[in-house]
């Protein structure tokens, strides 16, 4: 019996080569699964681009098609949903006059597809009317979170939660 040790190191090594370039060949999930970040990573910076110019430079304006779905959506506030740019805008803008240094901070930012979650906390001083309340002249420090679907490469959804007991306790109000 004659065994080519040869032949058989040759074999082993292109059976490495072929399962080395076979695992690399970008298939369509593949191609898919990147679009879909690169897709994601452009709403994160866009969002956080956005909520930074909104809140800490006080531009209001931003508040529309450009970044934002004609029919967005605040979900879950006390009065109900927020419906529409113009609405939507001025319910904001409450946080805006009310809390002349208003800084708005994000913890985290994240998502999956066209949803994401971002962590914040809002910092600020209550010297302003703030959705029919005067000004209490008291410093607020809060943290929450917002659930945002976007659509469209533009925010479509938001829903927050933070503990109001807490805000409204800080703001000498309970």
């Amino acid at each position: 019996m004659n065994i080519n040790f040869k032949k058989i190191k040759n074999t082993i090594i292109f059976s490495i080569v072929l399962l080395l370039f076979g695992c690399n060949t970008p298939s369509e999930k593949h191609l898919e699964l990147e679009a879909a970040q690169a897709s994601l990573d452009k709403n994160l910076e866009m969002y956080k681009k956005v909520w930074d110019e909104i809140f800490n430079n006080r531009n209001l304006d931003l508040i529309n098609e450009e970044s934002f779905d004609a029919n967005v959506v605040a979900l879950a506030t006390s009065d109900g949903d927020i419906e529409g740019l113009e609405n939507f805008k001025a319910y904001y803008s409450n946080y805006i006059i009310g809390f002349s240094d208003a800084e708005l901070i994000f913890v985290d930012l994240f998502g999956q597809g066209d949803k994401m979650v971002k962590h914040w906390r809002f910092k600020g001083t209550h010297d302003g009317l703030f959705f029919g309340v005067p000004a209490t002249g008291k410093k607020v420090d809060i943290s929450g979170t917002t659930l945002i679907k976007m659509k469209d490469g533009k925010i479509a959804e938001e829903q927050d939660f933070m503990d109001f007991l807490s805000f409204y306790t800080q703001l000498g109000l309970m």
